[in-house]
């Protein structure tokens, strides 16, 4: 039966087709009924190519960062990739000094994936930028042929307005500064894993995706700008990757304390079972603040009067070290490297 396209779109049983990216008819009814609605704000409605934006206020330079996200499964304890798609780039932003305002999305659909749970994405997705306080304000559809995708892939852009006086970047971290962490490590990797292969846990672990714009502003609202050197969201190769990454782009080295960074003690055990490592895992929620030393008490007390983090921890401290080795003294008082990460042990991750 050929579809009829001026009906309004079947919301519960109905599927994506190829019609559906083709730029005709079904495509503007997609775009109206499900996209135009979820996302609506004036700039989106001027319905043209691109979005005409307010310019930033005096003194502010613009931030520009982008994402795809191929998460599987696309549902998960926390979240899903719409709700992720959001909080991936508006942290991007956030960790870069900046206040995100903007997003575009671009949609790779596959046919047959069901608009029940288009719908619930896009729905997800919504509420997620509403929250953070910035607007879809443009975007793109394409579909393509069943078995060349996996349900639904995202791609996210954001713009943000950097106010005077914020510098924050991997180069800036500096000998003596300390290194904190606004909470728990390994939680989102663990529950994509935990629902990957269907293991039940005595207590469901959940995934801590969430948008860190607004702990980033409570930061500098408690500390200068100057005294923040780097912020980073330690995703996809978890802490160790992005303190690696810290050193290296500043020339110095790390020791950190395995007893100081904060585990949730089931995503704990997960790894031990499992034969993972907690400071590899992605996280989706989390912020790594390294900042001056007379700057530590009051960032940290910032962090935990937050929502966000309220279980952050003093972890560290950057050292001199030509060679920009991150040290991890363990729990027993031993000496261990934290290296890069090696492989990928959790793919499709975010």
């Amino acid at each position: 039966m050929k579809p009829n396209y001026t009906r309004p779109l079947d919301l519960r049983s109905g599927r994506i087709d190829l019609n559906h990216g083709a730029g005709g008819r079904a495509t503007a009814q997609l775009v109206a009924e499900l996209f135009g609605r979820a996302f609506d704000n004036p700039w989106l409605a001027q319905g043209n190519d691109g979005a005409v934006l307010p310019a930033p206020a005096a003194g502010e330079r613009l931030v520009m960062s982008t994402d795809g996200h191929v998460v599987s499964p696309l549902f998960f304890p926390g979240g899903d990739i719409g709700s992720l798609a959001v909080h991936g780039t508006v942290n991007d932003l956030a960790v870069m000094g900046a206040r995100p305002l903007y997003l575009s999305a671009s949609f790779i659909l596959e046919e047959g994936f069901p608009l029940a749970e288009l719908k619930r994405i896009v729905d997800s997705m919504a509420a997620a930028s509403r929250a953070a306080g910035v607007a879809v304000v443009c975007g793109d559809t394409k579909v393509v042929e069943q078995g060349k995708g996996d349900g639904v892939f995202i791609a996210t852009t954001g713009i943000g307005a950097l106010p005077p006086g914020r510098t924050p970047g991997g180069a800036c971290a500096r000998p003596g500064d300390v290194v904190l962490v606004s909470g728990s490590m390994g939680d989102h990797g663990m529950a994509i894993m935990a629902v990957r292969e269907a293991i039940a846990f005595e207590s469901e672990i959940r995934s801590d995706s969430a948008a860190l714009n607004g702990l980033v502003e409570a930061l500098f609202g408690a500390v200068p700008g100057s005294d923040v050197h780097v912020l980073r969201d330690p995703t996809r190769g978890g802490l160790a990757t992005t303190l690696n990454e810290i050193t290296r782009q500043s020339g110095t080295g790390m020791m950190i304390e395995e007893a100081a960074i904060p585990v949730h003690p089931q995503v704990a055990a997960a790894c031990e079972l499992l034969g993972l490592d907690p400071f590899y895992l992605a996280n989706e929620g989390k912020l790594v603040v390294i900042c001056a030393p007379a700057r530590a008490d009051q960032a940290l007390a910032a962090l935990r009067a937050h929502p966000l983090g309220a279980n952050a921890a003093r972890i560290g401290q950057v050292i001199e070290d030509q060679h920009g080795f991150v040290q991890l003294r363990t729990a027993l008082g031993g000496m261990r490297m934290l290296d890069w990460l090696s492989g990928e042990p959790l793919p499709r991750i975010c």
